[in-house]
């Protein structure tokens, strides 16, 4: 990155939000939708970069289409997560999409000491049971069991 560059992105943590709002219209052409100040510093830091140095390649850019295409985001939390209700019930949720080659078949049994506790889990069609309640994830089962935050997949010894 040439030193002009440089000093114009450094340049933009000294200007006020309002600002930074008029500097992503100019180059973006539209207002930003994030009022993250920081977010909107290196999305603008970004866009002059590409213009002095240029972007993805074509094919780079492709791929990238094609891989957000695959992707399954969330634009919004769940409905539960704002109200404070419990989340849905597994029959109300839906169908798990593409099944993870890391899950065995229905009706394995994935079990797991830990602390001194044996956890067994019962892999279902849609989900995994463990102590009579249903789950979407292991990593719910594994949240719920433990009490701390845990990948489901690392927590059970999954792996590709």
């Amino acid at each position: 990155m040439n030193e002009s560059l440089s000093r114009q992105i450094d340049a933009l943590r000294t200007l006020t939000f309002q600002q930074l709002r008029h500097k992503h219209i100019e180059l973006f052409g539209e207002p930003s939708g994030s009022r993250h100040r920081q977010h909107v510093v290196r999305r603008i830091g970004w866009r002059l970069q590409v213009l002095a140095e240029g972007g993805l390649s074509e094919r780079a850019h492709r791929r990238a289409l094609e891989i957000a295409d695959e992707a399954d985001l969330r634009i919004l939390p769940p409905n539960h997560a704002m109200d404070g209700s419990d989340p849905p019930s597994q029959e109300s949720a839906g169908v798990l999409s593409a099944k993870d080659r890391r899950v065995p078949q229905s009706g394995a049994v994935l079990i797991r000491d830990f602390k001194g506790q044996r956890i067994s889990v019962t892999v279902l069609e849609h989900g995994f049971e463990y102590n009579g309640r249903v789950f979407k994830s292991l990593s719910a089962v594994a949240r719920h069991a433990t009490g701390t935050a845990w990948n489901g997949y690392a927590f059970f010894r999954l792996s590709l």
